[in-house]
């Protein structure tokens, strides 16, 4: 009777969620994570952006259908959104996520909406700073340009990035196929001397979230990832306990010290 009892007082909340079309990876990670939550559930409602190639065209192409999809997810009344896609507002320079996120907070008001507004690329900031992470390294999927403008947008925002892995897959959907052995191999070729947190993926299409843990565990440091940062922010911006087990110390923070 208990876990009936229990799950009848749950709270449902609805997240919106502005994905690349050929992203397969943060509809299955974001769920997954969430899943673990002990007083909460979440519905997942996605508007898709085309994009199929990693290349700064066809980030900025897919950043001109935001407005439609914030339009879309307007009329299901989310509780948040996450706009979904890490680098495509990094290539914007510094600051672009604050930008982006005061822009779909400005267009939901306008059409008599309101929800808690997120991006992958501020929630990476932002948990990195709960970390009270300086020196950071990072493993990314994109070609090596876009891989530095990833780097120069995390230092533009007060980190060191003491050593960061390219592995130089242009195709998204293939990015969304990149074995975990293959990341893992990256991030062992990582200097980590005196570096405070690891960014496993730094893209929500990269699969990480199976590695996440077993990472922090082997490296000794704390280790997140665009979609732990994600959920990490999400239940911030919700006020709701972090409390996911199994993905790593960021998302233990109202169970464990928050110093790291």
């Amino acid at each position: 009777m208990t876990p009936i009892r229990e799950a009848s007082i749950m709270s449902t909340h609805r997240i919106g969620l502005v994905v690349p079309s050929s992203n397969v990876t943060v509809e299955a990670e974001m769920p997954r994570l969430l899943a673990r939550h002990l007083s909460a559930r979440f519905s997942f409602h996605s508007s898709r952006m085309r994009m199929h190639t990693v290349s700064p065209e066809q980030l900025r192409a897919m950043n001109a259908q935001r407005e439609r999809c914030v339009l879309e997810l307007g009329d299901a009344a989310p509780d948040a959104i996450l706009y979904a896609c890490l680098v495509a507002l990094m290539v914007g320079g510094p600051g672009e996520h604050q930008r982006v996120e005061a822009a779909v907070t400005e267009q939901l008001s306008t059409g008599g909406a309101s929800a808690a507004v997120v991006s992958s690329a501020g929630a990476l900031v932002e948990a990195l700073r709960e970390l009270k992470a300086r020196r950071i390294a990072l493993v990314t999927p994109y070609l090596r340009p876009l891989a530095e403008q990833v780097v120069g947008y995390l230092e533009a925002e007060g980190f060191t990035v003491a050593d960061w892995r390219a592995l130089e897959v242009a195709d998204n959907a293939e990015v969304g196929c990149i074995p975990g052995e293959r990341v893992m191999a990256a991030a062992r070729e990582l200097d980590l001397t005196g570096v405070d947190a690891l960014i496993i993926s730094a893209c929500v299409q990269m699969p990480s979230l199976d590695l996440v843990q077993s990472a922090e565990d082997e490296f000794g440091i704390p280790v997140l990832s665009a979609a732990t940062a994600g959920a990490f922010t999400l239940l911030r911006r919700l006020r709701l306990p972090v409390d996911l087990p199994g993905a790593g110390r960021l998302l233990r923070r109202d169970t464990v010290p928050a110093t790291v």
